[in-house]
Parts: structure tokens; C-alpha cells; sequence
């Protein structure tokens, strides 16, 4: 399995990504926004696009489907519960699904709800396993649940879902939002050295070739991933004085994400 990760350069900070099978040249681009960038990519390294993959049915991630679909035929695959917001949809996915790309490439299909309701994280099937997660998972982040989603429903995908992957996953969010989630990471548990050493070595780094975490990585600076940290219960408890003294995990969760939203 080859990764292309496209940089989109735009003001929301996207990543698209074309997945390509080395014996076939044949490729699936997840979440086209800049379908000039993902055109041009899949030309110079020789693939075909033959599937256009939407982890959910936000504009940022589905407004390059229709250019991309036009100059290749691709086929088009979402969430299953997602074809009244995704037009032209082709082949719904629901948890379990497996998606083949060429001969060798075999992607396993995700329901993750949270930052909407019809989100599909994708999980590789390969010696090292990668992820792409859309908005469900970012860099020392996870998605916001402005625009039809549930924070509780992101924190079951975090807790029965994302928690259970192997720690050396390969992480491939939808956005660049590393540095300032660092940042936040380091606002609620200060003392959190991993995250103060990471933030050090990618501060103002090119998204063209961005840093690609892991799972475990994940584990030591995502705040979100850190419900039972001493420090993250403490700093939580000064700003809500009515939090008990050991909190259940789903209500450090969801605190958390309600602070994310206005930091």
C-alpha cells in the first residue's frame, strides 16, 4: 500500500489522500477537496483513480467529488446512512465493510460517529496498520460535533473503537491541527513533558511533510485519549467546581470537548 498525503494549503487546513496499490497503479482518493492537487498527484505517479472515498459529508471533505469522478469514473463510497448529503453515492459502507483497491491493498470500513452521525474511519489491513480518520480522530485532537454530531457519540468511538487499535497505527487525520492541539493538550495537563517535547520539534512545521503519529503516540499527547491523567482531572476541576473528585472517564471526555470548543 502506497500513501499520498496531499497538503490542500487552504484556510481549513485540509489533508486529502490517495491510496494506491504498487502492483496495479489502481488508487482511491479519500475526501478530494483539492481535486486539482489529487489529479495531479494520481498523474505523476501513474495511477488510476478508481473510488472517491468520504469519511463524511461535510463541504470541506465532499465539494472535489464531482471533478474527480468527471475525469476518471470513479466510483463514489460514503457512510451508508449518508446518501441524502453526499449526491451520486455509489456503494453505502457500514462497520465491517472491506474495501479492495487493485490486487493488494484491503481497507477495513469504520462507523465512527461523533463529529456527524454517518462518519467512516478506514483501517488498513497491512503489516503496519494505518488509519484514516477524517474528523473523528486529528494530531493530539479529536473533531468538534458543531455540524450534526453528538460528543457522546465521539466518545464511545474514542473509548470502544480508537483505544482498542494497535499502538503502532499510522494516524492520517483530515486537517493540520497539530500545533494548536498540542497546545491545548498542554493547557490542561502542563506537566505533560511528551507533549512539550513534540510541540517543540514540529512547531511551524511544513504540512507538506508532515510528521505521521501513531496510536500510542496519541496516547501521550492527545488530551482526549488522557481521561484518567491526574493532572487533566485536576485542572478540569478548578473550571467546573461541581466535577467529583474521581470522575468517570466519559465525563472528563466530554468537559474536555466542551473547553476545546471555545479555547
Amino acid at each position: 500500500m502506497i500513501v499520498e498525503q496531499i497538503w490542500t494549503g487552504n484556510a481549513f487546513r485540509n489533508f486529502n489522500y490517495l491510496i494506491a496499490c504498487p502492483e496495479t497503479g489502481e488508487a482511491m482518493a479519500i475526501d478530494p477537496l483539492d481535486h486539482e492537487k489529487c489529479l495531479a498527484a494520481a498523474k505523476a505517479r501513474g495511477w488510476q483513480i478508481t473510488q472517491v472515498l468520504n469519511t463524511h459529508e461535510h463541504f470541506d471533505h465532499i465539494a472535489g467529488n464531482d471533478e474527480v469522478i468527471a475525469a476518471t469514473g470513479a466510483s463514489l463510497l460514503a457512510h451508508v446512512n449518508a446518501g441524502n448529503a453526499i449526491p451520486g453515492m455509489d456503494r453505502g459502507l457500514q462497520a465491517g465493510d472491506l474495501i479492495k483497491i487493485g490486487s493488494t491493498v484491503e481497507l477495513e470500513a469504520l462507523d465512527t460517529p461523533g463529529h456527524t452521525m454517518s462518519h467512516v474511519c478506514l483501517l488498513s489491513h497491512t503489516e503496519t496498520p494505518a488509519l484514516f480518520c477524517g474528523d473523528t480522530l486529528f494530531n493530539a485532537g479529536a473533531g468538534n460535533c458543531h455540524n450534526g454530531g453528538h460528543p457522546a457519540e465521539l466518545y464511545q468511538t474514542f473509548a470502544t473503537q480508537l483505544t482498542q487499535l494497535a499502538d503502532n497505527t499510522l494516524i492520517y487525520p483530515g486537517h493540520d491541527y497539530l500545533e494548536g492541539n498540542l497546545a491545548f493538550t498542554l493547557d490542561r495537563e502542563p506537566d505533560n513533558e511528551r507533549a512539550t517535547t513534540l510541540l517543540d520539534g514540529v512547531r511551524d512545521q511544513d504540512p507538506n511533510a508532515a510528521m505521521v503519529s501513531t496510536l500510542g503516540l496519541e496516547k501521550e499527547v492527545n488530551t482526549f485519549f488522557r481521561l484518567h491523567s491526574p493532572s487533566v482531572i485536576a485542572r478540569l476541576q478548578d473550571a467546573f467546581p461541581d466535577m467529583p473528585e474521581q470522575p468517570e472517564p466519559k465525563e472528563v471526555f466530554l468537559k474536555l470537548r466542551e473547553l476545546r470548543n471555545s479555547w
